[in-house]
């Protein structure tokens, strides 16, 4: 009531402020002023007269009334219309927050009302933002809770996890020595809050994941399974919990799945990962699309072709080497899920459909086919030691020092670990991609050198409490780097990624090191370990009319100042001016492709150029404004260093190795109180942060 006061919905000479009018009913009166301040129609949709205006509005003409209100003052429809099932309240979940009801649609605060009554039943109810805000009535009082998972509570109950939270029911007389009570998925019949029947569901499949959508999962030997409307994911090992289906891995067996009328019901989460295998999303020539239009094979090495018939029976084909193969999404082998190649040997497959820098790419492990909407989607499906093999060469010069090679494999290891997790490809089945996205993969040829850094390192990651870090590295730093922040909030709290001065001895650096951050990014810094490089500085020059292309908002652009900046350095505010107003752009990324354009030509600290970059080389730069004689307007930009300066610079790390270093004590300066492990399932992290790592 004080907001519509405020809002001058309500008059306090209509509608005196007080308790009893507070708890008392809405007349014709308070409903026509109310209505008239949203529009005059609505005032006369209320029909209040002299005869009627103290008499009490009927419930039903409001709601009428409150949905055209909506219409005007709700235009974004914040305020929901929605059907649960209520199942818990403070005074029937003891974990339950302070005032939220839990219902199957999610959780809602309900300050204000009375649910206890509507336990257990259906309900049709008002939401804005997580607040429950109006009861509208009684739905059902016959509910199923389906596909909820039973597990043994205390003496004479069993647990029973509805959404995000369990309930206790009381054992009835004929189920108290039943062993089916326990650990078993099960339909809950409820009816006026009773529980009157539970339906077991004990059939159950398993296999490895090939992939997961919003409505099917596709597992080996049993093709895509629709998902019931109430599927549920539980880890049942160690500390149950209740999963979604993104936490199911493509490419692993690790779960079995409860089924029922030719449906997924539920999976169950039986052990970790071992990150074994890995599963590679391979893109086309010149990495612009997941999808091919074809996929052209030949094969060096006898191989097995598998794919599923119309009966939903493998078919498997033997063919010997030097098989050529050119198939197409309209290949009848895909019209009932994907083929999938395996060969006797490594690198027993070629695409010829595909180019890389190396020619056409060979690949070990097995490959995957399947028919998308967009072309084909080709998965290579391998072990993840002979993944990083082609990773790292791919990623660092096979003729870089050892120490950094090794450096190099256990970042890979490490990233590669927490992407599996990621599951970010889970609808296509794969795990990672084969770009700059995630880590280049079979862009150039395998080496004795970086083979022997993968070998030499074998399992061995980077551990933070417990878990794989997030090993973000880049290619060459400016003497600066950054820390987590680039990546916003969530970055901040990744410790062991700090802004250090990447030298000997080199301290941690926070904004107070900023204030002469443009005479240092304009000048050198011989003590730098990457000093020597040709991206260690450079330059370039971009036009007013080029910058003002590229930046909508303001206008012709005036004037380009650095506003804020990140430890180290690292521009994380850029302040557009221009004719037709302010704006700033934030954030290293953001701020890197506003300014970056593939004609500008950057001059290295060598003297030489580079050309058809999109982006500026980082964001560790100054920017000055230039007026020549003509009067013509360009900023100048110093900058230095090549990627988003965060974690292990490549470049660093291959000088400090050339100075001597092991690469324990180069990762130990890049990722600061962390731990070099090898890690074999144990203490794996449940859950990760997507963030692609910069070239």
């Amino acid at each position: 009531m004080d907001y519509l006061y405020e809002s001058q919905y309500l008059d306090e000479e209509l509608s005196i402020p007080t308790l009893a009018s507070a708890q008392g009913f809405l007349t014709y009166g308070e409903v026509s002023y109310l209505a008239g301040k949203v529009s005059g129609k609505l005032k006369s949709q209320v029909g209040a007269t002299k005869y009627n205006r103290d008499s009490i509005y009927p419930q039903e003409d409001w709601w009428q009334l409150y949905d055209g209100i909506l219409k005007v003052t709700d235009p974004e429809g914040l305020v929901r219309t929605i059907d649960g099932v209520l199942y818990g309240t403070p005074s029937n979940l003891p974990q339950a927050g302070s005032w939220t009801a839990y219902t199957t649609e999610g959780n809602f605060g309900f300050q204000g009302l009375a649910l206890d009554s509507y336990l257990d039943c259906e309900i049709r109810f008002l939401a804005r933002e997580g607040e429950m805000i109006a009861m509208r009535e009684l739905v059902s009082e016959n509910v199923v809770y389906e596909n909820v998972w039973l597990a043994e509570g205390q003496k004479g109950y069993f647990k029973a996890y509805l959404g995000t939270s369990y309930r206790e029911f009381p054992v009835n007389a004929d189920m108290e020595n039943s062993p089916d009570m326990v650990n078993l998925l099960a339909d809950l019949h409820m009816e006026k809050g009773r529980l009157t029947k539970i339906t077991m569901k004990k059939d159950r499949i398993s296999g490895k994941v090939l992939s997961v959508t919003d409505k099917a999962i596709e597992i080996e030997g049993y093709g895509e399974i629709p998902l019931a409307e109430n599927f549920h994911v539980y880890k049942a090992y160690g500390d149950f919990k209740v999963m979604t289906a993104k936490d199911i891995l493509v490419g692993y067996d690790l779960q079995e799945f409860v089924t029922a009328e030719g449906h997924l019901c539920a999976a169950l989460l039986e052990r970790e990962f071992d990150a074994k295998t890995i599963r590679v999303l391979l893109m086309d020539t010149g990495f612009k699309s997941a999808f091919h239009p074809e996929a052209d094979l030949v094969l060096s090495s006898p191989a097995v072709m598998e794919y599923e018939n119309s009966k939903g029976k493998t078919e498997r084909e033997g063919l010997e080497a030097g098989t050529e193969l050119l198939i197409t999404p309209e290949d009848n082998r895909l019209k009932y899920g994907r083929i999938t190649i395996t060969p006797d040997h490594e690198d027993g497959i070629t695409v010829r459909s595909i180019e890389r820098s190396n020619g056409n790419p060979s690949y070990s492990g097995r490959l995957e086919i399947k028919a998308e909407e967009k072309g084909l989607a080709l998965v290579n499906d391998l072990y993840l030691e002979e993944y990083l093999t082609k990773v790292v060469p791919s990623e660092m010069p096979a003729s870089y020092e050892m120490e950094a090679l090794k450096a190099q494999a256990v970042c890979a290891r490490t990233y590669a670990y927490r992407q599996i997790q990621g599951n970010s490809y889970s609808q296509y089945g794969a795990h990672v991609d084969d770009s700059i996205n995630f880590q280049v993969y079979n862009n150039a040829d395998t080496n004795e050198r970086t083979d022997q850094a993968v070998k030499e390192t074998y399992g061995k990651m980077l551990i933070c409490e417990g878990k794989p870090i997030d090993a973000f590295y880049y290619s060459t730093s400016c003497g600066h780097g950054a820390d987590g922040s680039v990546w916003g909030a969530g970055g901040e709290a990744l410790s062991y990624l700090q802004a250090v001065e990447i030298k000997s001895g080199g301290k941690i650096l926070d904004e107070d090191d900023n204030e002469n951050f443009d005479a240092f990014i304009k000048g050198d810094d011989p003590a730098a370990y990457e000093s020597a490089y040709s991206m260690f500085r450079w330059e370039t020059d971009i036009s007013r009319s080029m910058v003002t292309a590229q930046i909508n908002g303001v206008g012709t652009v005036q004037d380009l100042v650095i506003t804020g900046r990140g430890p180290g350095g690292i521009a994380s505010v850029l302040k557009v001016a221009g004719t037709d107003g302010t704006i700033n752009i934030e954030g290293q990324s953001a701020i890197r492709s506003a300014l970056g354009n593939r004609d500008l030509v950057i001059t290295k600290k060598d003297g030489k150029t580079l050309e058809n970059n999109p982006t500026l080389p980082s964001a560790f730069i100054s920017v000055e404004k230039r007026v020549s004689g003509e009067g013509e307007v360009s900023f100048h930009i110093y900058g230095g260093g090549y990627g988003h300066g965060v974690g292990m610079s490549q470049n660093g790390a291959q000088s400090m190795a050339k100075n001597g270093m092991d690469y324990g004590s180069i990762l130990s300066f890049f990722y600061r109180g962390t731990e070099l492990m090898e890690v074999s399932g144990e203490g794996v992290p449940e859950a990760m942060d997507n963030r692609k790592r910069d070239a």
